[in-house]
């Protein structure tokens, strides 16, 4: 049974039918990437996914539980996290504080191991630990949104366009540190513009367009398609 199963999902926006039939799994342990141009419909799945839009058809069964109605604040201690397009961090609030707030779900008791852990994953973080996050560059807001996703203890983590607006090199660090989480034990569902660099570390992935899935391999296959290479990856 894969960790997350998404079966034929209908999500409309008034009359716009905006995600058509779209069925896909996440196994444990993978990275497994949802590709496409903007408004395919990536960021619409997501959000179904975590509650905060509906399907009016389907099933969303996460650990073998149907999680299709369930609240989208209640999905946090089932183990589903999303770090969202756009971060959302608390601008105002220190670093140290985002984090304590990622973790409202767990004991307090073990929030200090927490940070530790995170600040293992994310040296920079520490660093700026009593910084107000408002002050932070994009790449460190975007390490500070998925520290803050990892609080929470996540059996399946969520990623939303975690390379939006930066720049190449910050692009590179991102990724080479969603691969390390992975190998470190993290599921990831990863939705990304940046077809090339998502494929690369996915172990699969599925291409979206016009709200439907049009194609699906691994990650290296899909990598190597011409007709992805044409629509995706400028080849």
């Amino acid at each position: 049974m894969a960790m997350l199963e998404v079966n034929n999902i209908n999500v409309y926006y008034g009359a716009i039918h905006a995600i058509k039939d779209i069925s896909f799994c996440v196994e444990q342990g993978e990275i497994v990437t949802l590709i496409g141009a903007n408004g395919a419909g990536k960021t619409t799945t997501l959000q179904t996914i975590s509650g905060l839009l509906r399907s009016q058809t389907g099933s969303i069964v996460f650990e073998g539980q149907n999680i299709s109605s369930t609240a989208a604040h209640k999905l946090v201690s089932h183990g589903l996290a999303q770090v969202p397009e756009g971060r959302r961090i608390f601008l105002q609030m220190t670093v140290e504080e985002n984090l304590e707030m990622g973790a409202f779900t767990q004991p307090n008791a073990g929030i200090p191991q927490d940070l530790e852990m995170v600040f293992e994953q994310f040296p920079r973080l520490k660093e700026r630990r009593r910084q107000v996050a408002g002050t932070l560059s994009g790449g460190e807001q975007q390490m500070l949104a998925m520290g803050r996703a990892l609080m929470s203890h996540p059996k399946l983590l969520m990623l939303d366009e975690p390379s939006m607006g930066l720049a190449p090199i910050l692009v590179e660090q991102i990724f080479e540190i969603i691969r390390n989480l992975n190998q470190n034990g993290s599921t990831i569902l990863l939705v990304e513009q940046n077809a090339q660099m998502a494929l690369s570390i996915a172990h699969r992935g599925y291409v979206l367009e016009t709200g439907k899935v049009v194609t699906t391999g691994s990650g290296a296959e899909l990598i190597q398609s011409p007709e992805i290479k044409r629509a995706y990856l400028g080849g």
